[in-house]
């Protein structure tokens, strides 16, 4: 499932793993079971926490923005 939204592009839901957050920043960075790192800013966490662990697993929809694949309306599992 792929669709627009600006300049935005959203692709399925992945499972993925917490792999490292700046909490200065907000900033963080998820890897799917392929390898691939997306990174995240903490608002994107629909739970309304402001972090996502080291090795804490999550689902997510991966997302490229600006040319870049992030992760996108993560939750925590």
């Amino acid at each position: 499932c792929v669709y627009a939204r600006g300049l935005e592009v959203r692709l399925m839901r992945l499972d993925g793993t917490g792999s490292a957050f700046d909490h200065h920043e907000g900033l963080g960075w998820i890897e799917d079971a392929a390898g691939v790192r997306y990174l995240f800013h903490c608002a994107e966490l629909l739970d309304g926490s402001r972090d996502v662990a080291v090795g804490a697993k999550v689902t997510f929809e991966g997302a490229v923005r600006f040319g870049h694949q992030e992760a996108a309306r993560i939750e925590k599992r």
